[in-house]
């Protein structure tokens, strides 16, 4: 698992639920506020990566993908933190993007949100993020590389690198 600089990880996942298991020990650091853009073709992991981070987070729903409901709002037991899982696939102009209200729940301390197809509005995903990048090696193998914007996110990757490499 390469460091490539101190706010950028890349890991390499050997199968679906590997994947998975990475997102669920990300999620499990999460606490509000919290950004995470996925981007990466049809069959990378995007979606599998979010269950994880459903998963590790404690959300009481499983996450499907949101692709014809853009949006699903996930909660946790005793929390007032909601887990916001956003799929951007389907739209075809900032207009679309805008009529969402995401700026309402972007960075907001009181979500977390999960965005996929996030490359295609950049534009759209705040200052302070993860960006999660998924491209497919082989047909069991994807690359998954980390890249942390902004102080409180490129702490949340120290900790994880930490957690995953062990130091």
């Amino acid at each position: 698992m390469p460091i490539l600089n101190a706010d950028t990880l890349e890991f390499i996942s050997r199968s679906t639920e590997q994947t998975r298991r990475l997102g669920a020990r990300l999620g499990a650091h999460l606490e509000g506020g919290e950004v995470i853009a996925l981007e990466g073709n049809l069959g990378t992991g995007k979606t599998v990566f979010a269950q994880g981070i459903g998963q590790g987070w404690g959300a009481l729903t499983h996450l499907i993908s949101p692709t014809f409901i853009l949006i699903r709002r996930h909660d946790r037991l005793d929390s007032n933190i909601k887990l916001y899982h956003v799929d951007l696939y389907r739209l075809n102009s900032m207009q679309e993007i805008e009529g969402l209200g995401l700026e309402e729940i972007l960075g907001s301390p009181d979500a977390i949100s999960i965005v996929e197809w996030a490359d295609r509005s950049p534009e759209t995903i705040p200052p302070e993020h993860i960006w999660i990048s998924l491209r497919i090696l082989d047909e069991y193998r994807r690359s998954i590389t980390f890249r942390a914007q902004g102080a409180e996110h490129e702490a949340l990757l120290e900790t994880f690198r930490k957690e995953i490499v062990g130091h």
